[in-house]
């Protein structure tokens, strides 16, 4: 397939074109779902084929095709020249990249236990084993609403472009989603929903002890439904659980950060940002938050070591001890802010163009224990999972409704709280935090952006922290 990418690149620079690159990408894997004790689902996907993407008349084109013989390569080749000279005319300037150190390396995620020597029947024992796990004498409550979800996928690319570089990678990744119903008579309901993941083979899922993990989250649902009371309101110190700092650092720090929103690129289609370029080294949060973006995470759901334009990836610090302090770049839009690109480029599909993506988002631990947090608090709520989020389009306004979720009287956990809610802004919730715990943990989860969406696999994590004084609303019963 290596040829069939040079053979596009060697073309398009024929075809008069300043840049190309090529793709090959090939995505296998499978699928099955347990809905309701019932074996819904089995799916299997294979795709194969060829993106390219040029600069010509100083604007871009990008085009793919399924069809890998020469002559369909060369309707492709023409087909991204033609998009690029009919769109230059209406751009306000060229498009340019930053420039990148050339890259001639291959890597690959090793497999202890190859997924695809793993039988389906052990597969759907998986299922199984859970589904039974959460019968009504294991957990203690009705479960009308049960889905379990088993995917893993293999991902094998090559990169080439005109300035030499060179990138082959292997990716295995496999999760389990799930989603519970819990009924409780007259008390109503109560839904629960998780992800695991991670990049790697059949090990992943034997470490994580999928029967008691979910089975234990049933329990929970119960004990919310029976024992939760309403939550004090006002304001009040709140301590989040890593879960919840996860899905904050991914929706308020990490999407602001997308320098294609920031640029306007993503308004239509995503939502915008509430940073600018201006902003940089602008206070957003007390001295206790640093959150990072970090592809190279081993076994991590969002791992990767070089983008889809053959940047190296590394580590990108977003804000630095409360200061903002990086956006997450392609190569595009560090050239139009001055900047190296940080290799934040992700494409999901070879059908698909390479866009800015987060990987691993989260809070860096601080050197506290959950004790110490909790024991400075005389009146609070300790809010460990969420039941739901919204935050607006420009990722500054945002609301978190809590799932498992304590008192904390006198810096002890108390009676369990029902739906506590903090509605507050970005910056007002970051300047909160005044205390960071040393645990840190992590969540998988897909993260949708584009058009046509491209779901990335990432981690949302962090530790546990305190906010100081914010208001607290929440259900009443």
């Amino acid at each position: 397939m290596e040829d069939l990418a040079s053979f596009v690149v060697d073309l398009a620079l024929r075809r008069g074109c300043a840049y190309a690159e090529a793709r090959v990408q090939s995505d296998f894997g499978d699928t099955a779902m347990v809905k309701n004790g019932n074996l819904e689902v089995v799916a299997y996907v294979r795709m194969l084929g060829l993106g390219v993407r040029v600069i010509k008349s100083g604007a871009l084109g990008f085009a793919s095709t399924n069809r890998l013989d020469r002559r369909s390569l060369s309707r492709l080749v023409e087909s991204a020249v033609s998009m690029a000279s009919a769109s230059s005319s209406t751009l306000k300037k060229p498009v340019s990249l930053a420039p990148m150190k050339t890259e001639n390396r291959e890597w690959t995620v090793n497999e202890k236990k190859k997924t695809r020597s793993v039988s389906h029947e052990e597969r759907l024992g998986v299922l199984q084993d859970v589904e039974k796990a959460l019968s009504e004498p294991e957990v203690g409550v009705r479960l009308p609403g049960r889905m379990l979800v088993l995917t893993n996928w293999e991902t094998d690319k090559i990169y080439l472009n005109s300035e030499g570089s060179r990138v082959r990678s292997l990716v295995p990744r496999i999760s389990f989603y799930y989603m519970l119903t819990a009924l409780e008579g007259s008390r109503g309901t109560a839904q629960r929903f998780n992800q695991f993941g991670g990049s790697g083979g059949w090990e992943l899922v034997e470490s994580w002890s999928l029967p008691e993990s979910v089975s234990e989250e049933a329990r929970i649902l119960g004990r919310v439904l029976r024992e939760a009371k309403a939550p004090p309101r006002g304001e009040i110190d709140v301590v989040l659980g890593s879960e919840v700092v996860g899905i904050v650092c991914h929706e308020s720090c990490g999407h602001p950060s997308e320098a294609d929103r920031i640029l306007g690129r993503e308004a239509a289609q995503a939502g915008e940002s509430f940073m600018k370029p201006e902003m940089i080294g602008t206070r957003l949060g007390s001295d206790a938050v640093t959150i990072v973006d970090d592809p190279t995470l081993q076994g991590s759901y969002g791992h990767y070591l070089y983008d889809d334009e053959g940047v190296r990836a590394s580590r990108r610090e977003l804000m630095k001890s409360g200061v903002l302090n990086t956006f997450l770049h392609n190569r595009e839009t560090a050239a139009e802010l001055g900047v190296e690109s940080n290799g934040a480029a992700r494409a999901m599909g070879y059908s698909l163009e390479p866009i800015i993506r987060m990987a691993n988002t989260f809070m860096l631990p601080g050197d506290h224990s959950l004790d110490e947090l909790l024991q400075d608090v005389s009146n609070g709520v300790y809010i460990k999972s969420f039941m739901e989020w919204n935050i607006d389009d420009r990722r500054f306004n945002q609301r978190y409704v809590g799932l498992e979720a304590y008192a904390i009287k006198r810096g002890k956990l108390g009676e369990m709280v029902k739906n506590p809610t903090i509605e507050l802004t970005t910056t007002g919730l970051f300047n909160s935090v005044d205390a960071v715990s040393k645990n840190l943990a992590f969540s998988a989860a897909m993260c949708g952006k584009g058009d046509p969406e491209q779901d990335a696999p990432v981690w949302t994590g962090g530790p546990e922290i305190r906010l100081r004084k914010v208001r607290l609303g929440g259900l009443t019963r």
